[in-house]
């Protein structure tokens, strides 16, 4: 009942609409017919209420007003009030709804579904919230009123039940402390959500200029016949190679790219996070590195692991503030149950000489907002960020500990066969066989990037046209139909999933390639295949090849039609 969205919206099908666009997002929603409807579900239990101006200014809110006025303090019911847009100011009937509803959101119509989809989502993070504050209200008025009962016998049962009120105070103490922690750690959170969501657009734009960087780094060292400019080129490839190491890092700070799934050598990934560990951990923690002669592999995110080693390190860290060692091991074992499938994993584990983790404690080191550190210095997300890498995995974490001894936290992962990395594919920069007679259309903003892809693409031999942003592509794409377009996501205007859309409506069967420099995103996911996604940075070997793919794969296409 709590998590269900209200609708009012009297006039024509708005309400059916708003309730099928919620429904494709996951969410449950109940239609009103009038305010006293919807007061009266209110009261019932409800998490945020989406509602038109006109079904509030045609009718008499008098339930509604006794409804919100009767809100219990830790209430503030949040409202989505679909407004008309109008020029200039707003009518005083209008400005006295908005004034009546208090915690509300106005959204001038038409909205896009994006927007109110965000608006709805943020609103009921907002409500969760209130839950929230309510449970905790509850256990404190709980925990009060077992503190009245007992001062009312205090008198009669002095000797005996000192030992006890001290004990149901002290119990008071520690949950007003942790709630203020709690609140603490949420409005880090919040924080931190906003530094994550400027992270990715910053990820976005060094990838941008990673592509320029590595492409024109392996045109000249495939164009230049002097050894010493070939070097120099290649010392500035590798320092772009970490670059583009940081932005997947970033990406996976900001938690806007899904888990990619492969085969990764963990003595490899150890070996490799040797240097950025020693800068992260500083000088006063000694770091060692045990690793499985067998090189065991394990199924998992390469980007996401080194991430949750350095989350695991940075803690382990503040486990020894008089420094201390820092042991990370990695190994294969045989899981036969438990919280895991019986079979073959690989582990990788971070142990410390810090000061452990108290008994009573253990079970809470994975909650999310949980952090024993003061408050500011942790949000309580790190382990519960680990945790949840391990389980969309396949694998799990564990925990063990002695108070005054150090911990050790294992990351249990599915094994995986060892893979040999390909050769990086040298594409031939002579013309292609079907090059002159195929053509293909780049659609991206950023001139650079476009510029690059352009000219790579006309080394290989292929007819190109361009377009700075989707609109000018799609007007392109009707007066003549290219073999291939390849689209950036991130423009302005149109976004590149937009392009694609109606671009598949415009010309069917059009090969599209879905140039990035984000992650896994849901809109990219609903409407691309993983196969016809190309990463940013990518190299000019990966543009041939994804090309060749795309134009092969339609060619195989037309064949099996044409029988």
């Amino acid at each position: 009942m709590e998590s269900r969205i209200l609708l009012l919206a009297v006039k024509g099908r708005d309400a059916a609409v708003i309730e099928q666009l919620l429904a494709r997002a996951g969410h449950e929603s109940l239609i009103c017919g009038d305010c006293v409807e919807l007061a009266r579900e209110g009261r019932r239990g409800a998490a945020i209420a989406v509602v038109t101006e006109e079904s509030l200014l045609e009718s008499d809110t008098t339930a509604l007003d006794d409804w919100l006025g009767e809100q219990p303090s830790w209430s503030d019911f949040p409202f989505i009030l679909l407004a008309t847009k109008r020029a200039g100011r707003r009518p005083q009937d209008a400005l006295r709804i908005l004034e009546q509803l208090g915690n509300v959101v106005v959204l001038e119509r038409p909205v896009h579904s994006e927007t109110l989809a965000s608006a709805v989502n943020s609103a009921m993070r907002g409500r969760s919230r209130q839950y929230e504050a309510r449970r905790r209200l509850e256990d404190l008025q709980a925990a009060e009123e077992r503190l009245t009962n007992l001062n009312g016998s205090l008198e009669t049962r002095i000797a005996e039940r000192t030992e006890e009120l001290s004990s149901a105070n002290n119990q008071l103490m520690q949950e007003i402390a942790e709630r203020e922690r709690a609140q603490a750690a949420l409005a880090q959170s919040q924080k931190m959500e906003a530094v994550g969501q400027l992270t990715g657009g910053i990820a976005h734009d060094f990838n941008n200029l990673l592509t320029v960087i590595f492409g024109n780094l392996e045109l000249i060292q495939r164009r230049t016949d002097d050894e010493k400019t070939a070097r120099l080129a290649d010392f500035a490839r590798q320092a772009a190679d970490r670059a583009a190491k940081l932005t997947h890092q970033l990406l996976a700070f900001s938690r806007t790219q899904n888990l990619n799934l492969k085969a990764v050598d963990l003595n490899s990934l150890v070996t490799g996070m040797h240097d950025l560990l020693g800068r992260t951990i500083g000088p006063m923690v000694r770091i060692e590195m045990v690793l499985d002669a067998a090189s065991p592999w394990a199924l998992a995110d390469a980007n996401q692991l080194e991430l949750a080693i350095l989350n695991l390190s940075i803690n382990a860290r503040d486990a020894m503030a008089d420094g201390g060692v820092l042991t990370i091991a990695t190994s294969g074992r045989t899981a036969e149950g438990g919280d895991l499938a019986p079979g073959d994993y690989a582990v990788i584990s971070v142990r410390d000489s810090g000061t452990g983790i108290p008994p009573h404690l253990l079970s809470k080191v994975f909650d999310p907002f949980f952090t024993t550190k003061p408050i500011g210095k942790g949000t309580g997300l790190g382990l519960s960020q680990v945790y949840g890498i391990a389980q969309q995995s396949g694998g799990t974490v564990r925990l063990a500990s002695v108070e005054g001894q150090g911990s050790t936290l294992e990351i249990w992962l599915p094994a995986a066969e060892a893979t040999v990395p390909a050769p990086e594919e040298v594409s031939r920069m002579a013309v292609d066989a079907d090059g002159p007679n195929q053509r293909i259309l780049v659609v991206d903003d950023d001139e650079a990037v476009r510029r690059f892809i352009v000219d790579c693409l006309q080394s290989l031999g292929y007819n190109v046209d361009e377009a700075a942003e989707g609109e000018s592509a799609l007007r392109m794409l009707r007066k003549e139909r290219p073999d291939l377009m390849i689209v950036d996501y991130a423009m302005p205007g149109m976004t590149g999933v937009d392009v694609v859309i109606q671009a598949r409506t415009t010309v069917p069967g059009l090969p599209i390639i879905l140039a990035t420099g984000y992650a896994d995103m849901e809109a990219v996911d609903r409407v691309m295949p993983l196969e016809d996604l190309l990463r940013k940075p990518f190299r000019l070997s990966e543009l041939a090849t994804a090309v060749r793919k795309a134009l092969d794969r339609e060619t195989r296409l037309e064949q099996a039609a044409h029988g």
